[in-house]
């Protein structure tokens, strides 16, 4: 389980392709639910990267 303000490592993203191999932090305070279809938002991926959704086993702790 992820916080808010972990630093996670996306080990690949079906939303976004480009994100894999980058890092960022978790922006979501609860886990994540029907609204974003179980995946975590995650920012700070890259400049022309916007915040992503990743789903739990996309991601590691850094």
């Amino acid at each position: 389980m992820f916080q808010a303000g972990q630093e996670v490592r996306i080990v690949s993203c079906e939303d976004d392709p480009r994100a894999a191999g980058r890092t960022g932090r978790i922006v979501d305070e609860v886990p994540p639910g029907p609204l974003t279809g179980g995946r975590w938002t995650v920012r700070g991926v890259g400049l022309l990267i916007g915040p992503v959704l990743c789903h739990t086993h996309e991601l590691r702790l850094t």
